[in-house]
C-alpha cells in the first residue's frame, strides 16, 4: 500500500492497523510511521487507544494481535466462582503474623476478602486496587507498598525502585497469579515486565501460583517463573490428571480446588 492512499483519520487509521494485525499477526512502530508517513508519537497513541479497548497488546518496537484465548476470556459468574474457591484454599495457607506479598491480578486480588479473620499480617503488594482492599478489612494489615514506575498495562508498579523495596525485606509466601502455564517451562505472561515477579519470588520462602484450569496449558510470550521458583499451584477441578502429572514431575506441589 502507497503512503498516499493511507487514511489521515484516526479512526480510519486505527481500521487500518486492525486489518494489518489480522493479517500479519503483529506489527511495529517503524512499519506503521512508513505506512502513514506519521510521527512515532502518533502510533504510538494509536496502538495505546487500540490496547486499552481489548484489540491488541503493545510489545517492544510494535504491537500484537490480542490472543483469542484472552480476548474470549469474559469476566463470567462461573469463572468468578473458581477464582473465589482458589482464593480460599490459598488463604487457607496463610497462618497469622505471615509476611505475604500478593502480586497484581483478579485471581491474586480475590485472596483480599478471606484474609479478614487472619492477625498481625503484613502485606506487601504492587497493586492499588489490592491496597485499597487491605485497608478496607477491619483486622488492618499492615500495608507495604512497592512504589516504582506505574505500568497501565499491568495495572501496577514495576521497575528497579520497586525491585529495590522488596530486597529490603524477606516474606513468607508470594500469592501471584499467571496469564498462562506452559506445562514444560513454568508460568507465563503477555507483560514483557517480569524483573519484579522475579524478585518477588526471590524474597519469598513458598511462591504459590493462583490460576484457573483453563489457562494451563496456554503458552503466553514471556516467561514469568520457572518450574524452579515455584512451590505450589492452585487450580480448579478442570485440571486434567495428565497435566497434574507433569506439573508434580517438576516438584510442584498441586493443589486442586
Amino acid at each position: 500500500m502507497k503512503k498516499s492512499s493511507q487514511p489521515r483519520n484516526t479512526k480510519q487509521r486505527r481500521h487500518t492497523i486492525m486489518q494489518l494485525l489480522q493479517e500479519q499477526g503483529e506489527v511495529s512502530v517503524e512499519q506503521l510511521v512508513q505506512l502513514f508517513d506519521i510521527s512515532e508519537v502518533t502510533i504510538r497513541k494509536d496502538l495505546s487507544a487500540l490496547e486499552t479497548n481489548g484489540f491488541l497488546l503493545r510489545k517492544y518496537g510494535g504491537a500484537i494481535l490480542m490472543p483469542k484465548e484472552i480476548m474470549d476470556e469474559s469476566e463470567n459468574n462461573e469463572l468468578t466462582k473458581r477464582k473465589l474457591v482458589i482464593a480460599k484454599a490459598a488463604a487457607e495457607r496463610i497462618r497469622d503474623h505471615n509476611r505475604i506479598i500478593v502480586d497484581s491480578g483478579s485471581t491474586t486480588a480475590a485472596l483480599i476478602k478471606q484474609l479478614n479473620l487472619k492477625q498481625g499480617l503484613v502485606v506487601m503488594t504492587n497493586s492499588i486496587s489490592v491496597a485499597t482492599e487491605l485497608r478496607a478489612l477491619e483486622n488492618e494489615p499492615t500495608l507495604l507498598m512497592t512504589g516504582g514506575t506505574w505500568d497501565t498495562r499491568s495495572e501496577s508498579f514495576q521497575g528497579k525502585v520497586a525491585e529495590q523495596v522488596l530486597r529490603s525485606y524477606d516474606f513468607d509466601q508470594l500469592f501471584i497469579g499467571a496469564d498462562g502455564i506452559d506445562l514444560a517451562r513454568g508460568s507465563t505472561t503477555f507483560n514483557e515486565l517480569v524483573g519484579l515477579s522475579q524478585v518477588m519470588a526471590e524474597v519469598s520462602r513458598e511462591v504459590v501460583v493462583m490460576v484457573e484450569s483453563q489457562k494451563i496449558g496456554r503458552k503466553m510470550p514471556n516467561l514469568e517463573l520457572t518450574w524452579q521458583q515455584i512451590d505450589v499451584l492452585i487450580t480448579d477441578t478442570g485440571l486434567s490428571e495428565q497435566d497434574k502429572k507433569a506439573i508434580l514431575a517438576h516438584g510442584v506441589e498441586v493443589i486442586c480446588v
